[in-house]
């Protein structure tokens, strides 16, 4: 009968072992399958780019520069390999693409333009999308980095390699107060 206590105990051990385990695997998958709808909305508006550079090019073609810088911007974040180099060229894309339509205040024929309005409209419906996806993935991405950091789940996920995966955080800039004068 005394022997089938430290058996009793293995057996708890390990059932405890693989739930934490797979616990811990449930919540990875989410995090990337979060990850990949992000992507899928950011290519969206990579595919968007394109049209919007080429109908502003059209009426503002002293923003040259603009429009260059925003299509670097673009190939950028294509290429990106890692979530961090992919977070960090967003954030610099998001910036770009506001100071296109800043251009649009000072050319009213663009502004006034109906394919310039509806790929604004068609932006920015892309970039609500992007922000409720880049709010699931930040929702995934903290309940994973908790369950790996509390104990005693924190000493499975360092033995089992599991490692914090980063947010997909605004850029500073898009926090600053926008200043308005008259």
């Amino acid at each position: 009968m005394l022997y089938l206590i430290p058996l009793i105990i293995f057996i708890l051990v390990l059932l405890w072992l693989i739930f934490i385990y797979n616990k811990l695997v449930k919540l990875k998958i989410m995090t990337e399958q979060a990850w990949s709808d992000v992507d899928v909305q950011l290519k969206r508006r990579h595919d968007l780019i394109p049209n919007l550079v080429e109908t502003v090019k059209g009426y503002a073609t002293h923003e040259r520069k603009t429009l260059e810088e925003v299509v670097k911007l673009r190939n950028t974040a294509i290429s990106a390999k890692t979530t961090e180099e992919k977070i960090e060229a967003e954030n610099m894309l998001t910036q770009a693409l506001r100071q296109i339509f800043a251009l649009a205040e000072n050319y009213p024929d663009l502004k006034a333009s109906v394919n310039f309005q509806t790929l604004q409209n068609e932006l920015a419906s892309i970039e609500e999308t992007i922000s409720q996806a880049r709010r699931y993935f930040n929702a995934v991405v903290r309940d994973y980095n908790t369950a790996i950091s509390i104990f005693p789940n924190s000493l499975i996920a360092g033995i089992l390699g599991f490692t914090r995966k980063i947010f997909f955080e605004t850029d500073e800039t898009e926090r600053e107060v926008p200043q308005v004068k008259f």
